[in-house]
Formats: C-alpha cells, sequence, structure tokens
C-alpha cells in the first residue's frame, strides 16, 4: 500500500464497536456522518457475494467543505472524506485517503492549508477512535 496517499490505523477493537465510536469521535471534532455503507450487505443485495466486512463510512466538516467548492467546485469529485473500516489479520484497520493528496490533484494553491487541516483532524480522529 502506499503510505504517501493513505493513512492507516489499527486497533484491537471489533468492526462494529470501532464504527460505533468512529461516528461518536467524528462529531466530537466538528465532522457529521453523511453515510455508512456496508460493503458486504450492498455487494450481496447486487447478487455478488462478499464474505469480508468492510464498511465505508462518509464524514464532513461542512464549513471546510464549503470553503474549498467555493474556490473550485469540481473539488466535489473528492467530498465528502471515507474512512473504510475492515478487518484484517486480527485486527481492525481505519484507512482513508489522505486529504492532501486527493487535493493536490486539482491544483487550488488555497485548497492546500484547507486539506492539511483536514487530515490532521481526520488523523485525530482515527487515532482516538482506535485508542481503546
Amino acid at each position: 500500500m502506499n503510505t504517501d496517499l493513505v493513512l492507516t490505523r489499527s486497533s484491537a477493537l471489533p468492526l462494529e464497536t470501532i464504527c460505533q465510536k468512529l461516528a461518536a469521535v467524528s462529531v466530537s471534532h466538528h465532522f457529521g456522518v453523511l453515510a455508512t455503507h456496508n460493503l458486504r450487505e450492498k455487494m450481496l443485495s447486487k447478487g455478488v457475494p462478499f464474505d469480508r466486512e468492510c464498511r465505508v463510512i462518509e464524514v464532513c466538516n461542512p464549513q471546510q467543505a464549503r470553503d474549498v467548492l467555493s474556490q473550485a467546485i469540481e473539488i466535489s469529485t473528492a467530498l465528502p472524506c471515507r474512512i473504510s473500516v475492515y478487518e484484517e489479520g486480527g485486527r481492525t484497520i481505519l484507512a482513508t485517503i489522505k486529504p492532501t493528496a486527493l487535493l493536490t490533484m486539482f491544483g487550488v494553491p488555497g485548497a492546500a492549508a484547507a486539506a492539511q487541516e483536514v487530515e490532521d483532524t481526520m488523523v485525530r480522529i482515527m487515532d482516538e477512535t482506535c485508542g481503546g
């Protein structure tokens, strides 16, 4: 995995516990949970068996989103932020694409500071979620 693009954290806590905790921790950092996608259930509903547990949780800080969207509306293609939660090797893993990596694709100089701030907050959210 390219660690230049993806942030990961791991926990011994069960997947369901991490998902619940992630939602609460996100709100405490002014990020709303917009949706939770259960990939196993979604794929099964389409007739595609998928045995792994994987949830994709969409989170967003509306003020930060407004600020970057005001600079370049095409950044909407990279929003909201997503945190995947899955099990690997007996651990629960949280993973997200670095906002700084995503937003550099758009070449909007004013978005760099916002991307760094969002990334720093995402790291805190993931660390607190995994903290037990």
